[in-house]
């Protein structure tokens, strides 16, 4: 049995997204992909379902979802306050991180998502056609999504039934504070050593530049060193890379980052912190930390148990705490983290 899901409000910067686009940037194409797919993960895995089902991320203001003629199983992940209204205009607010069932003529209303960004997960994913291997929206580009675009008013998205109780998490998943941890180059020996101390020990605000696409920083200006300039011959650039340009103010590229760039790069964000971009909004501080490449593997081998022991702790709602362990064991949530390194492709 499947429903219908249509967008009373479309809210705003709401895309579809799935894990992205790979294996096509040799022909300019971004990766895109859902920008913190860890919340991903835990979105879909509210509803007991695979991480790779497409979703509906939200950058700023939640849409307002309801339920046509069957019931529809969604599942919320993020700082939400949604609010439930019944056919007769009744509004119920309810908690995030769980899911939730909507039944013919309810409405969901997410409201504004508080703190970065925040998933909607629907049960048997988000079913938009497919456009070089992905479902994920890629604006530029007109790419993916429902028909190259956002949702609008009116839109309507098929759902699959899912077979099980709504399902709930104890508390959220937070991702690790502190500096974001970076490995040195691919070009850091066009910078100083007084530059290099300077992005490790100075804090950077983040401009109103900021978007999927990367984030301008401002903070203490970066020299390069004399005779090698900020300026390259325009070269492969992958989601995380920190670019410097002449000014020596730092960008540090997004999701949906361009695919070559002509400005030096004194850094790569590691891929365990590469979720933590789409967190930050204009007027917030970072600051940097450089680890070895031993240290950066290590993190994210701890990202995986992180969100291995978030899953565990999902339960059935009335279930009085029982563990669900048959959806744990049945899906590898963390198979499709991006190698901030490699900058393309899949980790096993």
């Amino acid at each position: 049995m499947t429903g219908q899901l249509e967008f009373v409000d479309a809210g705003v910067a709401v895309t579809v997204q799935d894990l992205g686009r790979f294996g096509h940037r040799d022909i300019g194409v971004p990766l895109a992909g859902a920008a913190d797919p860890v919340l991903m993960a835990c979105a879909n895995a509210l509803l007991g379902q695979a991480q790779d089902l497409a979703v509906l991320e939200v950058g700023l203001v939640g849409p307002q979802l309801r339920a046509l003629d069957q019931p529809v199983y969604l599942a919320v992940a993020g700082n939400f306050k949604p609010v439930l209204v019944l056919a007769d205009g009744q509004r119920t607010p309810l908690a995030a991180w769980r899911g939730i069932c909507l039944q013919p003529g309810q409405q969901l209303v997410l409201g504004p998502c508080r703190t970065g960004v925040g998933y909607v997960a629907v049960a048997g994913g988000v079913e938009v056609n497919r456009v070089l291997g992905s479902r994920s929206t890629y604006a530029r580009a007109a790419l993916g999504g429902i028909d190259g675009r956002a949702p609008q008013a009116g839109d309507r998205l098929p759902v699959g039934a899912v077979p099980e109780p709504e399902r709930q998490s104890k508390m959220p998943f937070v991702h690790q504070t502190g500096p974001l941890r970076v490995l040195p180059g691919p070009q850091d020996q066009h910078f100083t050593d007084e530059a290099w101390a300077l992005f490790t020990s100075g804090a950077y605000r983040v401009t109103r530049d900021a978007d999927r696409m990367g984030l301008r920083l401002q903070g203490p200006a970066l020299a390069h060193r004399d005779g090698l300039g900020a300026d390259i011959v325009s070269e492969a650039v992958a989601p995380g890379a920190v670019q410097v340009p002449g000014a020596g103010q730092p960008i540090v590229l997004g999701v949906d980052a361009q695919t070559i760039g002509g400005y030096t790069k004194i850094a790569t964000v590691i891929a365990a912190d590469l979720p933590r971009l789409a967190h930050l909004r204009p007027g917030d501080t970072v600051c940097f930390q450089r680890v070895t490449r031993a240290q950066a593997l290590a993190a994210r081998t701890a990202q995986q148990q992180a969100l291995a022991a978030w899953v565990r702790q999902i339960v059935g709602l009335g279930s009085g705490g029982a563990v669900d362990e048959r959806a744990l064991y049945a899906h590898n949530l963390i198979s499709g983290m991006m190698d901030a390194q490699s900058g393309d492709g899949p980790l096993s």
